[in-house]
């Protein structure tokens, strides 16, 4: 049984795609936002001109720019506000999706020798080298003869060879799982992002327009601040990928290392260490919140981040159960052996 071959990486650029499709609609909420912002304006600037008035004061003109300004980002909304904050991001996201494929090329490179070198370590084992070689296991059934103990010898070679077979089968394909699983998590992360800076975008001058009015004006930083908290996913996300990508990278140089120097290297274990880690990566991609919260602090959003704990919490227990068992199956045929 084969999974689902999925271009994540499409996907990813079909959420891009999609906020800039989205974009201007900023556009058709800012007309609706001038008429709340003059209102609150005419309110702001008449309330401070009569308290001066009343108190025989002189009128300090400099704080009276404050909603004209609000009002000048509303107008201007997409390309000024919008453009402004996603211009200053761009290089953070830049920079950590280029460590990612920094990471990512080498992990692929010492992946393939890896593989190489295992097949190297079987084929140079007589007792396993029929088992990955299709020449050899042909050679070694023509070398017997039809004799009731090579007859036997024959079946015990098929049936090793089938079940070497199905357990690399079985373990090819719960380490594909588990790899659709993990970008899976980066996609659900990428989607929820992409759906909150739409809105956030969307209605945006909405936030500006209400933060002209008095008792309101910490809308404007806290809309900000959950606009670039959010924002950060993306290349949170990036690096915790770039981190999980040089941990396997140190473990497939320690695996080459073992390979060509300890003939008694335990392949599997080595299988079984990457599987726990892709776990780790799973669970761990649901804190991304949480750590972009850290470096921008986005308040009211606490619900939702304990809701993606949750999540996570769940998926690691489904994903831990599934893998305790191959995990234990594994470990039982090194024990015998």
């Amino acid at each position: 049984m084969a999974l689902l071959v999925i271009d994540f990486e499409n996907l990813h650029q079909i959420l891009q795609n999609l906020y800039l499709e989205m974009m201007p609609l900023c556009a058709d909420m800012a007309g609706v936002a001038k008429g709340i912002a003059g209102l609150g304006a005419l309110f702001y600037v008449a309330s401070r001109v009569w308290q001066s008035l009343s108190r025989a004061e002189p009128v300090d003109v400099y704080p009276l720019l404050r909603p004209f300004v609000i009002g000048l980002c509303i107008m201007f909304f997409p390309s000024f506000v919008l453009g402004t904050i996603n211009a200053v991001m761009s290089p953070v996201v830049k920079g950590c999706n280029q460590m990612l494929e920094t990471q990512t090329f080498d992990m692929n490179q010492y992946q393939q020798q890896k593989d190489m070198l295992e097949y190297e370590a079987m084929m140079r084992d007589p007792m396993t080298a029929y088992l990955v070689n299709h020449e050899e296991f042909d050679r070694r059934i023509d070398e017997l003869g039809f004799w009731p103990s090579d007859l036997a010898v024959m079946a015990g070679m098929y049936v090793e060879r089938g079940m070497y077979q199905m357990k690399k089968q079985i373990r090819d394909w719960f380490r594909e799982l588990l790899e659709i699983l993990f970008q899976a998590a980066a996609l659900v992360i990428d989607t929820i992002r992409t759906f909150f800076l739409i809105v956030l975008a969307i209605l945006g001058p909405i936030a500006f327009a209400i933060s002209v009015y008095d008792g309101f004006h910490s809308t404007l930083t806290q809309w900000i601040s959950r606009y670039i908290s959010v924002y950060l996913w993306l290349p949170v996300s990036d690096l915790f990928s770039s981190i999980l990508a040089k941990i396997q990278v140190l473990m497939l140089q320690k695996d080459i290392v073992e390979l060509q120097n300890n003939q008694n290297f335990s392949i599997d274990a080595s299988n079984t260490i990457y599987l726990i880690f892709m776990l780790i990566g799973i669970v761990g991609y649901f804190t991304i919140p949480t750590v972009a919260n850290w470096i921008i602090s986005a308040g009211g959003m606490g619900s939702y981040n304990r809701n993606i704990n949750s999540a996570a919490a769940k998926t690691g227990s489904i994903a831990g159960a599934a893998a305790g068992a191959v995990t234990g199956n594994i470990s039982g045929r090194m024990a015998k052996n």
